[in-house]
């Protein structure tokens, strides 16, 4: 028999620590390698820890709503067999040996690209396997098993996983080994075109740790007393709501805001995707909305004025070499949450469609990574969604602006033409463009938002996508 520990494993660039939400299972209990043992949760974004290997839930090491440290261990489990050396490799695999952080970070792309960075008829290593791919997650188990038989990511994705949520375990990985025969792995995907979305470049930009130049902040104020009346109740607000709240109340208090409105003539937009949508659905397999119109719009202006795209550090600012946009994204909870399209100023409006569509859909279900929701330099809003003209967004924190983009109506208006005004109907918008006055000046939150409504007034009714 031998003792190993269930670590606390690494979940993102920045992320140090995580709160255990709940245990799956009881000291006892017989566990089965890639079984979820506990469920944790980081930020926004809840996840599961899946044993090693098969045995027995020994001890745990901490209790629910406990923070735990990555790299740290949050249980002993008891298993048949398998020296400690070997236990040992696959804990440093799962979570933070230096060489494999060093990987994650050097790659933050590989889970987005995997397929594409396999070479057609090549076997794949376990080091091109991530530990997630498409939405599944691999263990370092069943890696070095793909590694050992030449199993590439591409035939490992085939492979149906009994798994929680289609996970490939142990005994479905060997059971395909036994069936695999002589047959030979199908090609792997080939890379993408020159045409295609480009893979992001290294990492989104660390925020800035806090500094000690930093001016010392005014004690929160305390709450409010409620008083109790006839017929109220008590609702606690869940994890992710407080974190909201919080999140909210320190924006306010860190940043001055202001906010600037334009209204924009989005006509010949509206035209062009009514136009569109249904060939392009049928050819991509994706409908197209107006988000991915607008941060296309968006990021061309960010490009016009760089010094948006920044950060406040104390008394410094940091200036961001890349564009992360985030898009804020409610949840079927009524909570909010901001996944973030890393380097989009390198995706055409196809790539950012395919972008919007998959952070979105994955959002509401909960299978958002925490990298997915960190490095954002700049956040977008859409407030049209439901139902709202204009609204005044709340900076996302350490970012200087954000903009929420409002519904689309038909209205009439002045138009000019060579022959005289005239009275016409036509497609209007808000436009809302939340500031940092610390480092934001009204020209320049100003001339932001009115830039942006050029791009978007001035769109291509014949484009070609």
């Amino acid at each position: 028999m031998a003792q190993i520990e269930l670590i606390m494993p690494k979940m993102g660039e920045s992320v140090a620590e995580a709160t255990i939400i709940k245990w799956l299972k009881e000291e006892g209990d017989t566990i089965e390698a890639e079984e979820p043992i506990l469920e944790i949760a980081t930020d926004k974004v809840d996840s599961e820890v899946p044993a090693q290997e098969d045995g027995v839930l020994k001890k745990k090491l901490f209790g629910e709503d406990e923070v735990v440290k990555v790299g740290e261990a949050v249980a002993l489990i008891e298993t048949e067999g398998g020296g400690e050396s070997d236990v040992a490799d696959d804990t440093a695999s799962l979570n933070g040996s230096e060489t494999q952080q060093e990987e994650d970070q050097a790659e933050p792309a590989a889970v987005a690209e995997a397929s594409s960075m396999v070479s057609a008829g090549e076997a794949t290593a376990q080091s091109d396997i991530p530990r997630s791919a498409n939405g599944r997650f691999y263990s370092p188990l069943v890696r070095s098993i793909a590694q050992e038989e030449n199993i590439s990511l591409n035939e490992l994705e085939n492979i149906d996983g009994s798994g929680a949520e289609g996970r490939v375990t142990k005994s479905d990985i060997l059971n395909y080994l036994e069936n695999r025969g002589s047959a030979p792995a199908p090609a792997a995907a080939t890379a993408q075109g020159a045409d295609s979305a480009p893979q992001a470049k290294t990492g989104a930009p660390a925020q800035p740790a806090p500094s000690s130049r930093a001016p010392k902040q005014e004690p929160a104020p305390k709450a409010t007393p409620v008083p109790s009346m006839a017929g109220d109740e008590i609702v606690e607000m869940d994890r992710m709501r407080k974190m909201i709240a919080e999140h909210m109340v320190n924006s306010k208090r860190t940043s001055p805001h202001v906010t600037s409105f334009v209204e924009a003539d989005v006509t010949n937009m509206f035209k062009w995707r009514e136009k569109v949508k249904n060939d392009f659905q049928k050819r991509e397999g994706e409908k197209i909305t107006f988000t991915p119109i607008f941060i296309e719009a968006l990021v061309k202006t960010i490009k016009d004025f760089p010094n948006i795209n920044i950060a406040v550090d104390g008394n410094s600012i940091v200036k961001r070499k890349n564009i992360n946009i985030g898009m804020a994204a409610a949840l079927p909870s009524g909570n909010l949450i901001v996944p973030v399209i890393k380097n989009a100023d390198q995706l055409n409006l196809v790539g950012l469609t395919k972008q919007v569509n998959d952070l979105a859909k994955r959002a509401r279900e909960n299978k958002l990574s925490a990298d997915e929701i960190q490095g954002g330099t700049y956040t977008i809003t859409n407030v049209g969604t439901f139902g709202n003209v204009m609204g005044t967004p709340i900076i996302n924190q350490p970012q200087v602006a954000i903009m929420a983009t409002g519904s689309i109506n038909k209205k009439p208006a002045v138009i000019e033409t060579p022959e005289g005004d005239m009275i016409g109907i036509r497609y209007k918008m808000f436009l809302s463009h939340s500031y940092d006055h610390r480092v934001v000046d009204g020209a320049l939150g100003g001339m932001f938002v009115r830039r942006l409504a050029d791009y978007l007034e001035q769109f291509d009714i014949n484009r070609e996508i």
